[in-house]
């Protein structure tokens, strides 16, 4: 499973969906970057394949970060924690 996460302006926390392959994590990422880039206030609507129930919708021009993992461990329940930067002390 892979975790796509939105970074929002004025946000504490990432927007978080999830795509079931490579291919289709890439394509969101693809589809996200492209509305950054257009600098429009287009709203970007987004379903989730792991929580069917879940959807979102930001708008494009508030979208700050987009970063694609993959979800560690057979139990899902990896350490992963929410965000971009993550320090790990030995």
């Amino acid at each position: 499973m892979y975790t796509i996460d939105l970074t929002v302006r004025n946000t504490p926390f990432p927007v978080s969906i999830q795509r079931k392959t490579a291919e289709d994590a890439d394509a969101v990422y693809q589809l996200v970057m492209t509305a950054m880039r257009s600098g429009s206030p287009d709203i970007i609507e987004l379903k989730c394949e792991g929580k069917i129930e879940k959807k979102i919708a930001v708008r494009a021009s508030e979208i700050s970060g987009v970063i694609v993992s993959q979800k560690e461990g057979v139990s899902g329940t990896g350490t992963r924690q929410p965000g971009f930067f993550v320090l790990n002390e030995s």
